[in-house]
């Protein structure tokens, strides 16, 4: 038997496959098991590291199919989730919001309701050999609504979702917080802010600079561009993920932001000047002459910035990357994609 046989869910998805990549190597002794229906945002490529790791396996599938997540708490005796399944762009969910409500709501009740099942005989009544087994739920800092021009979101900031996505997930982290109340079922909860880096779907504000700069195509920029987010590297992310559900008290929330504000107009032209230096245009004009504003977004929510000194002063994380060196990272990582692949 494993120590740990960890059900991870959304693993084929940005920040699953970072995590399950950080997650193998540090861990090498756990079990990983992936479940992911692959929608549009999945992508198996995305975890050739560890396809052939003999301690971890993946599963196409869904989590709002309850037989199915049974089938695999028992096959497999779970003792751990950490869930990332989520539908997470907002310009999707103003579209059409069912598929957010139907995953992010409906999935994460299937999931909590299969580990309370498993893992307990009645509330407050863990069975001995799931003592330890934990619950994981991976949420967003858009579940606290938008700030003006100063403010941070603390873990006592109240809810006020703005979008069909923030309210979906809002909804998803208060049914783990019932299953925590009322059942006794260990959980803890992440809210992070946005994340960037390797392997993110390029329907995303950054791969999107990326791709369109790189093509010579109009770079689009909702509003006025001034639009404020905290910008969090993403293995910084899995890093901060891998402290609370190794370390964090049972039934708390911990935020994990990058402190690294920026306008969305900033992280533009920042793209935009590495890429004059990394790859100039042929016509000797800057990147930055292809940016071009767009009507905003409905609901677009002014600004969102983290305190992260929970996480910071109780698990002792840190976020090892500003966002200088990780943008550099990232874009060097996409020009290298690129060269091996004209399809990033």
């Amino acid at each position: 038997m494993h120590k740990k046989n960890i059900l991870i869910t959304g693993g084929a998805g940005f920040i699953g496959s970072n995590f399950i990549s950080y997650f193998t190597e540090k861990y090498p002794e756990y079990f990983i098991i992936n479940l992911d229906k692959l929608t549009y945002a999945g992508n198996l490529a995305n975890l050739e590291s560890v396809k052939n790791n003999k301690h971890y396996t993946f599963i196409h599938g869904d989590i709002c199919d309850s037989s199915l997540l049974n089938a695999i708490f028992k096959k497999y005796n779970i003792n751990g989730v950490i869930n990332f399944a989520a539908e997470s762009h907002v310009d999707n969910s103003i579209k059409s919001p069912y598929q957010f409500i139907k995953t992010n709501i409906e999935g994460t009740f299937q999931l909590l309701e299969t580990a309370k099942n498993f893992w307990m005989n009645n509330p407050f009544k863990v069975k001995d050999e799931y003592k330890n087994a934990r619950f994981h739920h991976v949420s967003t800092d858009e579940v606290y609504g938008t700030l003006g021009k100063s403010g941070l979101f603390s873990e006592t900031t109240s809810y006020a979702p703005n979008s069909p996505y923030s309210a979906s997930k809002a909804s998803s982290d208060f049914l783990v917080r019932a299953y925590s109340n009322t059942f006794g079922l260990e959980t803890t909860i992440s809210n992070c802010s946005n994340n960037y880096g390797p392997y993110q779907h390029q329907e995303k504000l950054i791969p999107v600079i990326i791709k369109n700069a790189i093509n010579l195509k109009s770079i689009p920029i909702y509003g006025n561009g001034l639009n404020v987010r905290d910008w969090l590297y993403v293995t910084d992310h899995c890093t901060g993920i891998d402290k609370v559900y190794h370390q964090g008290k049972p039934g708390e929330t911990y935020n994990i932001g990058g402190g690294n504000e920026k306008t969305n107009l900033e992280v533009v032209n920042i793209i935009c000047r590495i890429l004059d230096s990394e790859m100039p245009r042929k016509d000797q004009k800057n990147y930055s002459d292809l940016i071009s504003f767009v009507e905003d977004r409905a609901g677009h929510d002014e600004r969102y910035a983290i305190d992260a000194s929970k996480i910071e002063n109780e698990l002792s994380w840190r976020a090892e990357e500003n966002f200088e060196t990780g943008i550099r990272k990232t874009v060097l990582w996409y020009l290298n994609k690129l060269s091996k692949n004209s399809n990033v």
